[in-house]
């Protein structure tokens, strides 16, 4: 299964997700940012790929339905309506991922 996560710089949340998941059997994980400058930008190439979409924000959720809303039909898109006020891979960012995304895959 690919998980794709989404905030807006690729620094903080979506590493997170994406390092935490990748543990996982079974599990592929990237993260990616919404801005133009982020570590990872999102791509068509990335929602293509996914099998499930994890944004932050419901701001990334619009972003990501509205630029890419023709490479979305079939893909679950999920907002965790995690603010961005965490640290990468602080604990309780941790536990949030691994308490929310449970929720819409089985891991």
């Amino acid at each position: 299964m690919n998980l794709l996560f989404v905030c807006s710089e690729n620094r903080l949340r979506s590493p997170t997700g994406e390092s935490v998941f990748s543990e996982y059997e079974g599990i592929n994980a990237i993260g990616c940012g919404t801005n133009a400058d982020a570590e990872t930008p999102l791509s068509g190439d990335l929602v293509e790929w996914a099998d499930v979409i994890f944004v932050m924000e419901k701001a990334h959720k619009n972003k990501v339905s509205k630029k890419y809303k023709d490479l979305l039909k079939g893909k679950k898109l999920a907002c965790l309506d995690i603010p961005d006020n965490y640290e990468c891979m602080q604990p309780e960012l941790i536990q949030l991922l691994k308490n929310k995304v449970p929720r819409y895959v089985r891991v």
